[in-house]
């Protein structure tokens, strides 16, 4: 299912695999780089500040090959809130490419809620605070990140099982 409004994009799935190996594929950044195509140059802890690199899944080939045009490109995110086994929460800047300086802006932020359900986890993606952003990149950067959270969920789904 998704939600879409102006301000926030939600994205579900039903994760069959068990709670304790879905909160790590999220919440432990080599498994979350391993999934998601980054490398992350320390771990995730609340208020810590994480640079990624985008490296290209090898979880869902056809998406690491789509990956691959921004092989190299870097970005920081923020932490915001980890409660174990429940959600994890973390500040960006959406859709952040090229060599643009978007310190100045606002971060969006992305949070993955967690819901035992008796067929597996139900994982809720929100990335919330676009109408923050720029006029002038809002629209392209809620179009890319709303499809990519289409496209990430389903990553994070065939990592799981396969690992479960």
């Amino acid at each position: 299912m998704t939600v879409t409004v102006s301000d926030r994009i939600e994205k579900k799935i039903v994760l069959k695999a068990p709670l304790a190996r879905v909160w790590r594929a999220i919440s432990d950044a080599g498994e979350f780089g391993e999934w998601f195509g980054l490398e992350f140059d320390r771990g995730f802890a609340v208020g810590a500040s994480v640079r990624g690199t985008i490296v290209g899944t090898t979880v869902d080939p056809e998406v690491g090959k789509m990956q691959q045009q921004h092989a190299g490109t870097a970005f920081d995110i923020k932490v915001e809130r980890i409660e174990p086994q429940r959600a994890f929460a973390f500040r960006w800047h959406p859709f952040a490419m090229g060599d643009a300086d978007y310190s100045k802006e606002p971060m969006t932020l992305v949070t993955f809620a967690l819901e035992p359900q008796d067929e597996g986890v139900l994982l809720t993606v929100t990335e919330s605070g676009f109408d923050q952003i720029p006029l002038e990149r809002r629209a392209q950067a809620f179009t890319a990140n709303e499809g990519g959270w289409s496209i990430m969920v389903g990553v994070i789904g065939k990592y799981v099982a396969r690992s479960a």
